[in-house]
């Protein structure tokens, strides 16, 4: 077979482990979902739909060992979120078969430079940089539908140096997966291999270098990771 001639080598696949398998899961696009918990001070009402916005699949690493501390923050902080791993694509999903396109569930960590993001949402302008950089998107291993089924309840929670900082609950969602799906599927087409993280519950703030975080989702999935140094 001919190979494709580059100029240059192609950066390797982008995967994370399954959960009590040896196969991985190949990494495609990473969808977020802003505000899917209350906050305090919101407004109580339901949108028409969720904010979306996207990190790379470079920014994916396996929740393990170190947290990259990036540079150009002083505001460096957590969120931990349910993240769904689709096996099926499509566009225009229902919410009645939005399920049937999920290949599993993990947890994760959506890294944020939230002076960054402060700064250039007041002033109208787009955040992207304060969601993507090195290690900005923490994963654990994909545990299949087949073993952890389609969880709708169960707690969403993070502490860091022993002290509980986030917690919420899977049913507290203001839009539940089958919706995300569903509503992201009309934007557009869904592949395997996206991932879809679904927002935070409120209790966000700032880790500082040898912070240990410990977080999870009940029935999915556990991660506890080291903050680095600062660059």
């Amino acid at each position: 077979m001919t190979q494709t001639p580059y100029v240059f080598a192609p950066q390797p696949q982008v995967d994370l482990p399954v959960a009590g398998s040896d196969k991985r899961f190949p990494v495609g696009r990473v969808f977020c979902v802003g505000r899917n918990y209350p906050w305090p001070g919101a407004s109580g009402e339901k949108p028409e739909a969720p904010v979306f916005f996207m990190k790379p699949a470079s920014a994916v690493v396996e929740a393990v060992g170190e947290v990259i501390f990036p540079p150009m923050t002083d505001e460096f902080c957590h969120e931990i979120e349910f993240v769904v791993a689709i096996g099926k694509g499509g566009a225009d999903i229902t919410k009645d078969h939005a399920l049937e396109h999920v290949w599993g569930y993990a947890a994760g960590l959506d890294l944020t430079r939230r002076d960054i993001q402060l700064r250039v949402k007041s002033a109208g302008m787009a955040w992207e940089m304060a969601k993507v950089f090195e290690g900005a998107a923490p994963i654990t291993a994909v545990v299949p539908v087949a073993q952890a089924g389609h969880p709708e309840q169960g707690s969403v929670w993070l502490s860091v140096n022993g002290e509980e900082r986030q917690r919420s609950s899977l049913q507290e969602q203001i839009f539940t997966v089958s919706e995300v799906i569903s509503l992201l599927s009309r934007l557009v087409p869904l592949r395997p291999g996206d991932l879809i993280m679904t927002g935070t519950p409120h209790g966000v703030s700032a880790l500082n270098p040898g912070d240990v975080i410990n977080a999870g989702i009940d029935g999915v999935a556990e991660l506890e990771m080291r903050v680095g140094s600062r660059p």
